[in-house]
């Protein structure tokens, strides 16, 4: 379970930068995410995703970091990069966790690492940041969903849920960081536009890719394992993705702004939720 909270103190009240430090119990079940293998898996295969996505993020802003002349953009970049650097720390930690178990986390990581650089070699910094305005969009998006809809996490061992909540209310607080420093730096409307569509046929197919692996990893009696199940819990009446085309499709208006959506009481909802978890509870006591 977590330690407390240590905030490092960036100048920019709106993007802390917490240092959480979470430790994960042995004795978590395999299946954590309410005893159901699709859920388990996908989290877990984006899980794997993350360290290394979260270094090229940091790396695509910190290319176009010097010609940046604002002050209160460049301390949104100091603390974007001190969240994201936390992400990556934690979720490799989860991640040597999830091996533990015998998830094949090494070797999805191994391949996004490759895979990555491959795309920094092949594309230009400006298609690289379009990328990570992207990928942003995508994370703030989910993490919103979540926020929004906590029931969607009720059934997570709860030992857990304080990881994914503190990294959805954190991707919420820096969603337009990434986006500013383009529009600042680049402000082209194709590539950005042109990239987002490369960029959701990739992350369909690897995640989908990567999940078949965790899932091909956990017992093969396990509930919940048939993509038909898997696809319902994605976008059934209730599923994950119901509704968020709209405000996917949103990014392709050439005004758009990811500020435009407002989500400050949200991600006051998060913390809120973040300090009530059980096991954060008993780790502050």
């Amino acid at each position: 379970m977590p330690t407390s909270i240590h905030i490092v103190n960036t100048d920019v009240a709106d993007i802390p930068v917490r240092r959480m430090d979470f430790t994960f119990d042995a004795d978590i079940a395999h299946l954590w995410f309410g005893g159901d293998a699709f859920r388990t898996a996908l989290l877990s295969a984006l899980s794997c995703t993350f360290p290394e996505g979260e270094r090229m993020f940091m790396r695509a802003v910190r290319h176009f970091q010097e010609g940046v002349t604002s002050p209160e953009l460049l301390l949104r970049i100091r603390a974007f990069i001190g969240q994201e650097a936390n992400h990556g720390k934690e979720h490799e930690s989860f991640n040597a966790f999830l091996a533990s178990k015998g998830l094949p986390t090494a070797a999805i990581e191994a391949f996004v690492r490759q895979g990555i650089a491959k795309e920094e070699s092949w594309l230009s910094p400006a298609r690289m940041l379009a990328k990570t305005c992207a990928l942003e969009h995508f994370t703030a998006l989910f993490a919103e969903r979540v926020l929004s809809h906590p029931e969607l996490l009720a059934d997570m061992d709860e030992r857990l849920r304080p990881l994914w909540l503190w990294h959805a209310i954190e991707e919420s607080e820096h969603k337009s960081v990434a986006f500013d420093v383009y529009q600042d730096q680049v402000g082209s409307y194709w590539i950005r536009c042109s990239e987002m569509l490369f960029t959701t046929l990739l992350f369909t197919f690897f995640t989908t890719l990567h999940t078949r692996q965790v899932l091909a990893s956990l017992p093969a009696q396990a509930p919940g394992r048939g993509w038909r199940h898997g696809l319902q819990s994605l976008l059934g009446k209730k599923g994950f993705l119901r509704g968020m085309l709209p405000r996917y499709l949103d990014y392709f208006r050439p005004g758009f702004h990811p500020q435009q959506h407002d989500t400050s009481d949200l991600r006051a909802r998060g913390l809120a939720m973040l300090a009530a978890e059980p096991s954060r509870q008993r780790a502050a006591a």
